[in-house]
């Protein structure tokens, strides 16, 4: 009997009872699908998501990237430094408030965002779900992140 309570008193602990590893690995995998695409455009994949909300925004505090992105200044610095050394981005000091950097896109950024439209057509076709699926996926993702 002991033997059996043991068995079960465990299970939480096996990988394939776990909703963060398949998160994890799914994450990992899609990051790997988007590489030969966006080789092709010069950027990485958080470099990528950064342009998404420069292309929406035109002009953003790096706090407020950051949020939008669920990434510390720590991670943001090194990928915008990279980013204005590409010639994507300005970053620049707020008049309003010096304690506060704004990043915005250059002409060359915002002329990327055409060379770019077309992945997220190609990433569509390589989930293996149907579009139903992937919103409904979508959705319960955002209400774990809420």
């Amino acid at each position: 009997m002991d033997k059996i309570e043991d068995a079960t008193k465990y299970d939480a602990l096996k990988l394939e009872n776990q909703l963060c590893f398949p998160l994890y690995a799914c994450s990992r995998e899609i990051i790997k699908q988007y590489k030969p695409y966006l080789d092709e455009i010069d950027l990485t994949y958080t470099q990528y998501i950064a342009m998404m909300v420069l292309w929406e925004k035109k002009a953003v505090t790096v706090k407020e990237l950051g949020n939008a992105l669920f990434l510390d200044s720590g991670t943001l610095t090194p990928l915008l430094k990279k980013m204005e050394a590409k010639g994507l981005i300005h970053r620049q000091r707020s008049a309003e408030d010096e304690r506060s950097l704004i990043v915005s896109l250059t002409r060359e950024g915002e002329a990327l965002k055409e060379q770019a439209l077309a992945v997220p057509y190609k990433m569509a076709q390589c989930t293996g779900l149907a579009p139903e699926e992937a919103a409904q996926l979508y959705q319960l993702l955002y209400k774990m992140l809420k």
